[in-house]
């Protein structure tokens, strides 16, 4: 696959420190919330339900008392080099050239599903039902989202109509460049020990930018060449080790 060059523009991203997660699940109601994502009539199904920002629970496999735990929350990698574009017959999701976002345009969706068979982190979700909400809930959907037909896939694009409202803002008030926190995703917002940090790569002052130089900062399996805008850190090495698939006795 030939790599598009971009040297303008933002590049949005975001660092999770994996020392600071608790795994309570707030970032994913804050998620599921602002995007409008419905329920199932049965939530135990979880071959059928939709997460679009999930929480893996992941141990160093060692008995107590010696056992750690690290929880890993995972949102779309919004690759710089997405598998799933060049899948989409329908050119159903794409790359943004100015924010690097990579969108999912639902009416354009067929349902064929090559981009979730294609995406290795398993980050899009088919609808395999027609969009459910419990009674009295549709008064607190958001407006700026519309809900999913069945038969489409979807993901999660970064809270891409908080970055709309933001820009409008700025236009309002004549700027074009937006501050550090003027957008940020629900997750990010919501994240009650503040372990997620977002921001644009390409600013170099921006503290996202900052974080991805440290020496605990790793992308989930970088060995696929597929670039993910969305980095980890973590001081515990065996978790590091784990992001990219090593097999046992593979590096000393």
């Amino acid at each position: 696959m030939k790599k598009e060059k971009y040297t303008k523009g933002n590049k949005y991203g975001m660092v999770i420190d994996l020392d600071k997660c608790i795994g309570c699940g707030i970032c994913t109601i804050a998620c599921a919330s602002e995007n409008n994502v419905s329920v199932l009539y049965d939530e135990s199904d979880k071959t059928r339900n939709i997460t679009w920002l999930q929480i893996y629970m992941v141990t160093n496999g060692k008995e107590f008392p010696e056992t750690e735990v690290v929880y890993i929350p995972r949102p779309c990698m919004q690759c710089d080099n997405p598998p799933c574009v060049p899948v989409c017959p329908a050119t159903a999701t794409r790359k943004d050239p100015n924010t690097r976002i990579v969108s999912q345009i639902y009416t354009r969706c067929i349902g064929c599903r090559y981009c979730m068979a294609a995406c290795p982190y398993h980050a899009r979700y088919f609808n395999w039902f027609d969009p459910l909400f419990p009674e009295g809930m549709d008064r607190y959907l958001s407006p700026e989202v519309s809900p999913r037909m069945r038969g489409v896939v979807e993901k999660c694009t970064f809270c891409h109509h908080r970055l709309m409202r933001a820009k409008a803002k700025a236009y309002a008030e004549g700027r074009r460049d937006l501050k550090e926190d003027e957008y940020i995703p629900a997750c990010v917002q919501a994240c009650p020990t503040k372990a997620i940090t977002f921001g644009d790569l390409n600013k170099p002052k921006h503290k996202v930018s900052k974080l991805i130089k440290s020496p605990y900062a790793f992308r989930l399996l970088e060995r696929l060449n597929t670039e993910p805008k969305v980095y980890y850190m973590s001081t515990k090495n065996w978790v590091r080790r784990m992001a990219d698939n090593y097999l046992e006795g593979e590096f000393k």
